[in-house]
């Protein structure tokens, strides 16, 4: 998850209202003055006074946060981010159950980091699904799995235009006793959300 300050910006000396997102892997401004940085490009991040500052690029920034926040934000932008199979719950340990292609090259590499990939039963269930269809076999497959407590992930198209949304995967999950516990970015074009059986 996300986090959001609406504050002041200075940019290369104008100044605007702004609305900062830290939305890995991005820095995200809205309002009067709009971008989207890269973390990974951010340069010489520091605090000064109640000023977060940072240059992208031939740009120089300056987010008025307050001298508390500023610093709590500058270690969560400098912090490496989690690795997707660290976030996905693989570990060296792990067996995986794949359901569905592993079509995406950050998903195929998070799980080279697992122990092994079965189709058959796993610690953990990775579901790739295009469609409600693909969602419901995905479901109907893993079912004996899933009544033991075996997490699954429901990996699918982000953005919108796809057959499948986060509402729809949800929904049909959700009816069937499991609850989602969970969401991870996969990469630019995939989005994940981890689900259990529901407690008693």
């Amino acid at each position: 998850m996300g986090h959001e300050a609406q504050c002041a910006c200075e940019c290369n000396g104008s100044v605007a209202a702004v609305k900062a997102l830290i939305e890995p892997p991005e820095l995200i401004l809205r309002g009067a003055m709009r971008r989207r940085i890269p973390l990974a490009a951010m340069k010489h991040v520091r605090a000064d006074g109640s000023n977060l500052r940072f240059t992208y690029q031939a740009e120089s920034f300056a987010l008025d946060l307050g001298a508390a926040l500023a610093l709590k934000w500058i270690k969560l932008l400098t912090t490496p981010p989690p690795s997707l199979a660290k976030k996905l719950g693989i570990t060296a340990h792990t067996i995986v159950r794949t359901i569905g292609s592993i079509d995406d090259p950050a998903l195929a590499s998070a799980l080279r980091e697992a122990k092994a990939t079965t189709p058959r039963k796993g610690d953990l269930i990775l579901a790739r699904v295009n469609t409600p269809a693909e969602l419901s076999t995905a479901l109907a497959r893993a079912a004996s799995q899933l009544e033991q407590a075996v997490p699954i992930w429901f990996i699918y198209p982000k953005g919108s235009g796809h057959p499948l949304n986060e509402s729809i995967v949800r929904s049909t999950a959700l009816a069937t006793g499991i609850v989602d516990t969970k969401v991870a970015a996969v990469s630019p074009q995939l989005t994940a959300l981890r689900f259990v059986k529901r407690r008693a």
